[in-house]
């Protein structure tokens, strides 16, 4: 019985050694979960699909009308022939064909052509702007997913020390050098802090399950821990007057306003065409018995009577054009908003980290260090120690929420531009 058991667990190791061979890990920098998002994310996917599709309408919008063939069957009873009902051509009276073709006034078809190109570089920018989209929830929920790994470890060096703190309090009360408040705070603390720690791996998990949701919730892909942030471009770059140059040049956004604007000015010029007739011309042999007695040809031309209709498509088309360059003057204003809102949040979260790191953190580090000598040594109280904890604490997260704030902010800027920097 026992080489059957041991088989079937060799077997079952092998086979999670195998899937486990074909689990694909990923993550631990952004740009790894970027591009795997850009392959297989379905609505970045379904944007692509968009412009292909597009893509499709641009020859079809200028083709022209499908033909007509019409037949005409002439004397079917065979009234004074000696002869029965038919609708055999050889054995009535005659039949007429019929094939016309209507063909649009000249330029129309190029017109039609031209607004369906404008709908394709539309498709092209809000495929661009999709992907920025995207690509700036992943940034910024891997930022912040950073920022809990970080904290996350700090924190566990904190509840270190304090466990450290308490032996030593426990020591100067069974010595009769302090006071068992001193063990009953620590104590308190610890708690305090363990609790923060449990709520900070849990705001850490629902992160990496918005990572995961946001590159396609992939089957056989494990995350790795968030490793290291971007290197930030330099001062040069994030100057606000370049960026609003790089707005105006390559943003999505302006780029499908400026798709919409070329659209209304074609279908403006279409509507205009509108107001000349389309003609068709037709071919007509006639059938008389088993031969072709006669050619007839057709010329026909519709007559624009309904001006007003015409009118008020015209009036449509103005209205249209007016209103894609107004939204487009607001999606400036907006996007230049934005990158100067971002870019003032991330100058700030950059003088923060300069004082934190210069100043703020080296001296709390040092005031712990010294608080917590002297209370080792019987000469410091262990308030001071507390104090001096926290405060080291503090400056830790500061540090860490402005580096995670520095990302989210340039990856809000990289939205507006459309591009990284």
């Amino acid at each position: 019985m026992g080489t059957p058991l041991a088989l079937l667990a060799a077997l079952a190791a092998a086979a999670s050694m195998h899937v486990q061979a074909q689990e694909q890990l990923i993550g631990g920098r952004v740009e790894g979960l970027l591009e795997f998002a850009r392959e297989r994310h379905p609505e970045f996917a379904a944007l692509r699909a968009d412009v292909e599709s597009a893509a499709t309408r641009i020859e079809p919008a200028a083709a022209l009308p499908d033909p007509v063939l019409r037949a005409e069957l002439r004397d079917v009873t065979n009234e004074g022939l000696d002869a029965s009902p038919n609708l055999l051509p050889p054995r009535i009276g005659g039949a007429r064909y019929t094939y016309s073709q209507t063909l649009p006034w000249a330029g129309k078809r190029d017109l039609r052509r031209d607004v369906a190109a404008t709908a394709v570089d539309e498709a092209r920018a809000r495929l661009r702007s999709g992907w920025m989209e995207l690509a700036t929830r992943i940034k910024t929920t891997y930022a912040t997913h950073h920022v809990h790994s970080i904290s996350l470890r700090h924190l566990r060096e904190s509840v270190d020390l304090m466990r450290r703190v308490a032996e030593i309090a426990r020591a100067r009360y069974a010595g009769g050098l302090g006071g068992q408040q001193d063990v009953l705070r620590a104590q308190t603390e610890i708690v305090a802090m363990e609790t923060d720690l449990a709520m900070l791996e849990g705001d850490s998990a629902q992160a990496s399950a918005r990572i995961r949701a946001l590159i396609g919730r992939p089957d056989n892909v494990k995350l790795r821990p968030p490793e290291n942030l971007r290197v930030l471009p330099p001062a040069a770059k994030l100057e606000l007057k370049a960026l609003e140059d790089r707005v105006r040049a390559n943003s999505p956004l302006l780029a499908a306003e400026d798709a919409r604007i070329a659209g209304a000015e074609k279908g403006r010029e279409l509507a205009a065409l509108n107001g000349y007739p389309d003609v068709t011309l037709g071919v007509s042999p006639t059938q008389v018995r088993n031969r072709v007695a006669q050619w007839e040809l057709m010329f026909e031309i519709n007559i624009p009577l309904q001006q007003d209709r015409r009118s008020a498509e015209r009036r449509e088309a103005e209205l249209r054009l007016e209103t894609a360059r107004l939204r487009r003057q607001d999606a400036l204003n907006q996007s230049l908003a934005a990158v100067a809102e971002a870019l003032a949040g991330l100058q700030v979260a950059q003088r923060l980290e300069g004082l934190v790191t210069s100043s703020l953190l080296p001296q709390a580090e040092l005031n712990l260090n010294a608080a917590l000598a002297a209370y080792e040594n019987g000469r410091g109280e262990f308030a001071m120690v507390l104090d001096a904890e926290r405060q080291l604490r503090r400056a830790r997260i500061d540090l860490v929420k402005a580096r995670g704030d520095q990302q989210i902010r340039l990856a809000e800027i990289e939205k507006v531009l459309g591009e990284e920097l």
